[in-house]
């Protein structure tokens, strides 16, 4: 899967992700939202964006499909990540993702996921839903379970010189 960081959450993924893990704020979560295919802007487009609302505010729509809607990952669904030393770098992981009996209506094929930080769940708005990688998911769904399979490596990697 084709993957882009969002330039607004250059050098800050690793701190999103862990102010989930740490539960701080107490609302916060990690976001996964599909997006639908048709439409859908290039991720040299997308990765200018600064919010979840300004992604789907243009031609780019989040999927409607029977089966989708957006995981909401806490604290208790990840896991703390260690540094690799060795390496010199950071690799977030979140488990697969699974869609059950996504339907082909709605927006029909599907095109891409968004990871995003929202620093509260309860009531934020899309408006200040942080985007943090775009990832290539495409699919045409048929009825069946559809799973976001995620990079063995994680979905972001921070890494330095």
């Amino acid at each position: 899967m084709a993957d882009t960081p969002f330039n607004i959450a250059l050098g800050r993924a690793v701190e999103l992700y862990n102010r989930v893990d740490s539960n701080d704020p107490t609302n916060s979560a990690l976001v996964i939202v599909l997006l639908a295919a048709s439409g859908l802007e290039s991720h040299a487009t997308l990765r200018d964006v600064d919010t979840l609302a300004a992604v789907v505010a243009g031609t780019t729509n989040e999927a409607t499909n029977t089966g989708v809607s957006r995981k909401v990952l806490t604290d208790s669904d990840i896991t703390a990540f260690s540094p690799d030393d060795t390496n010199n770098r950071i690799d977030l992981d979140v488990p697969d993702q699974v869609y059950t009996s996504v339907a082909n209506d709605g927006t029909g094929a599907i095109g891409a996921a968004v990871f995003c930080y929202d620093n509260d769940t309860t009531g934020g708005t899309d408006s200040s839903i942080v985007p943090i990688s775009l990832h290539d998911f495409a699919i045409t769904p048929s009825g069946g379970d559809a799973t976001l399979q995620i990079n063995a490596a994680g979905f972001y990697r921070a890494s330095g010189p």
